[in-house]
């Protein structure tokens, strides 16, 4: 009955929820998916809880029989790089049947160029790459330029998608230590980005709904909590004051 912005359906390519799993239990995750499964598409065992999830190959299951991709965090990538045992992490994940994998930079400086030569690596071997860029250093600064040199880049490598980072606490990355969003880094890579390869992290309300003001409905969003994935979809659909107007 209501006039409202079109909304992307599964499987999407753009208008992306991606989800922060760090504690939902199988009980939980059954629910969530009952009853939110058609707002979701990309589900991350966050940080390294991948490693001591338990019951991981069941969760894994759960979220693919409701159409949702799985990955595990970036930091986990990041332990493995340390040990030099990138071929055990394909092992890993492969021996998981999880067919995505996440390059990150947040905790270890990796070179722009051997994160190029590790999408490459990854590709080969089969796997879907998410790219992230920025570090979850809150006082590190990276001008916009090197952003956006480093977007465009992992783009070009073969990414699906790159990734700009937020921490689950919003305060780095794209935001500063406060929480308030870095606003002129955020044009500056919208200019030069392709804006539908991009998933901001905005794991808080007031982030969702600055990127969905900026960009639409169906900008692409992640480390979004399970719990508010009914709230951000009501926001992606001007159904809150702050989006009213979309």
């Amino acid at each position: 009955m209501l006039d409202l912005p079109t909304r992307n359906a599964k499987p999407r390519q753009v208008g992306i929820t991606s989800i922060h799993d760090v504690s939902l239990t199988r009980h939980q995750l059954k629910d969530v998916l009952q009853e939110y499964g058609t707002m979701l598409d990309f589900a991350k065992f966050g940080v390294g809880t991948a490693y001591v999830t338990p019951f991981l190959d069941e969760k894994i299951e759960m979220y693919r029989e409701a159409g949702v991709k799985t990955y595990f965090g970036g930091t986990l990538f990041e332990k493995f790089y340390s040990q030099d045992k990138i071929k055990a992490y394909c092992a890993y994940m492969k021996s998981h049947d999880v067919k995505i994998v996440e390059v990150s930079t947040g905790t270890l400086d990796i070179p722009l160029a051997k994160r190029i030569e590790l999408v490459k690596f990854f590709i080969d071997e089969g796997f879907e790459v998410l790219s992230e860029v920025g570090t979850k250093d809150a006082e590190a600064i990276m001008s916009p330029s090197s952003w956006i040199h480093e977007i465009n880049s992992l783009m070009e490598a073969g990414s699906s998608y790159v990734i700009t980072e937020g921490r689950n606490s919003g305060t780095a990355g794209i935001f500063r230590p406060s929480g308030e969003l870095r606003t002129g880094l955020i044009a500056d890579i919208l200019q030069n980005c392709d804006v539908d390869r991009l998933i901001f992290e905005a794991p808080v309300a007031h982030s969702q709904m600055f990127f969905i003001k900026l960009v639409g409905a169906n900008v692409n969003l992640g480390n979004i909590n399970p719990k508010d994935l009914l709230l951000l979809e009501a926001q992606r659909l001007a159904l809150r004051s702050e989006t009213f107007y979309i």
